[in-house]
């Protein structure tokens, strides 16, 4: 139970007190796992585009782009910290060793590979050095320290966005460039314009504002569209309290109760403030050098033909329904949703009165439609695409991530390593209804889809809570279509070294 004085500090902080009980109560009773009921699989949940498919939709998305308002949505407020891990590592040694340390010389080895090479050869200059006499000397602290420390190059504390991560022979371009450079090949809506929302940390949004300003104009010139640029950062009010080991909220040094950000969960509050027809969702870190970006150009674009093909139908079919509920209404909206969106129906729909089976399709249709693309599981860590059993009896495609499942139990664990794809955060999203009115996107979330993890602060361990996540508890209450897409669209950037494969080079 809160005390007296946890709701007192609670209240002061601003937070709304009934939600932090319910979080307080989420740490006690824990988050139920998601059942599988099966794995999504090709020809069972997952669409392969054949060449006559792909060109279908992508005539669909020409047809219905420059009638409709886009958003290309990058959550882009990481800090870029956790790529340098192994540089920390090896800095906190204090050793220019690298005998045992095979990723921070494959790093220093690779060196003029990297797109900061010549901006960090100019920070070793102001320290009365280079980087040819720092590898002579076998100063491979220097060369660390001046890549992430702020009197260098400051790497360590910005956002991936604001790196260099390609080189051309115009000069480099940071994550930010390239997600210029893909809106203006997939993302141009009405008015011939390009609309990009990043999400950033408060201390960063200036930066980014700064490093825009310096890119916009001659990419306007350069593809002959307009960029419209909006920013939005994580809500306060999204937090959620921490808590000590037996579940009391965990009190910082100077007494007041931590709250701490609640995942990429929370960005779901970000997304419903967006006002577009719809939206492109796509990781900062996830892409490519000029010479790769048209297999995601035709597939981004594939993906949102098949997002408007779908919502031309659902729709159609809900005027229908609006209009008269009778046999051929509710035909064709059964057709609509297990054909064109793919769920399954519960076992008793058959014996539902007319007006029932209306009414039900009528609230399955009337949901906000996500595509998501869909790559084979290579290993990499991300949300898997499987068959869920509603509460109502439909049988609905969710993505879930490994923290939801119950991977003690050996029917679930097998399941769920059957599962073929993963999502790589490459969903186009419909977020506006068939009167063309926004949908409050909250609603659609299942709020008990969160997690709990374990931290420390302050040389203590605690319980920290996360949002139910973006593309998965955040959405389960969507109406969710897969699709798979080629691997090589899914090039995420973890550690620095990645920027050596080859698709980043």
């Amino acid at each position: 139970m809160l005390t007296q004085e946890h709701k007192n500090q609670i209240q002061a902080q601003g937070m709304d007190l009934a939600l932090v009980e319910e979080q307080i109560k989420n740490f006690k009773d824990g988050f139920p796992s998601l059942k599988i009921h099966a794995p999504a699989a090709i020809g069972d949940g997952i669409l392969a585009l054949d060449d006559e498919a792909l060109k279908k939709y992508l005539q669909a998305f020409a047809r219905h782009s420059k009638e409709i308002e886009i958003v290309k949505f990058v959550p882009a407020s990481g800090a870029a910290s956790r790529m340098f891990k192994n540089l920390y590592a090896f800095l906190e040694k204090n050793s220019n060793d690298l005998s045992e340390d095979k990723f921070t010389k494959h790093f220093i080895d690779k060196l003029s590979s990297f797109a900061f090479f010549d901006d960090l050869d100019k920070a070793l200059e102001k320290k009365g050095s280079s980087i040819a006499q720092a590898l002579k000397e076998k100063d491979h602290l220097l060369i660390v320290r001046q890549l992430l420390e702020d009197e260098g190059l400051g790497y360590g504390n910005l956002p991936k966005g604001l790196l260099k991560f390609h080189n051309y022979e115009n000069g480099p371009r940071t994550p930010v460039q390239e997600h210029f450079v893909e809106g203006a090949q997939y993302g141009v809506g009405k008015g011939n314009k390009v609309r990009l929302h990043f999400t950033v940390s408060p201390e960063h949004q200036t930066n980014f504002e700064e490093h825009i300003d310096e890119i916009k104009g001659d990419l306007e010139k350069s593809f002959g569209l307009k960029f419209e640029v909006s920013f939005s950062q994580q809500k306060k009010s999204t937090d959620t309290i921490a808590v000590d080991m037996e579940n009391k909220p965990f009190k910082e040094e100077d007494g007041e109760i931590l709250f701490r950000p609640a995942g990429h969960g929370a960005l779901l509050e970000n997304l419903n403030d967006i006002d577009a027809d719809l939206v492109f969702i796509k990781n900062i870190d996830n892409v490519v050098p000029d010479r790769l970006k048209e297999t995601t150009k035709t597939y981004k674009r594939a993906v949102a033909g098949v997002l408007t093909s779908v919502q031309e139908a659902v729709f159609k079919a809900l005027r229908q329904l609006d209009s008269s509920v009778n046999e051929s209404s509710v035909e064709n909206a059964k057709a609509v949703f297990t054909e064109a969106i793919g769920s399954k129906l519960p076992e008793n729909f058959e014996s539902l009165s007319l007006g029932e089976k209306g009414n039900y399709l009528q609230k399955k249709l009337n949901r906000p439609i996500r595509v998501c693309g869909m790559v084979e599981n290579t290993g990499e860590p991300g949300g898997g695409p499987f068959w869920v059993k509603e509460k109502d009896g439909t049988l609905a495609l969710q993505i879930g991530e490994t923290a939801q499942l119950d991977l003690d139990d050996p029917v679930q664990k097998e399941r769920f390593q059957s599962s073929s794809h993963f999502n790589p955060t490459d969903l186009v999203c419909g977020i506006k209804n068939y009167k063309g009115n926004k949908f409050n996107l909250l609603k659609f979330r299942d709020p008990k889809t969160g997690f709990i993890t374990q931290k420390s602060k302050n040389g203590m361990d605690l319980k920290a809570q996360e949002l139910p996540g973006l593309w998965n508890g955040a959405m389960a209450d969507w109406n969710s279509i897969f699709v798979e897409v080629p691997l090589i669209t899914f090039n995420p950037v973890k550690t620095i070294n990645d920027l050596l494969r080859d698709e980043h080079q």
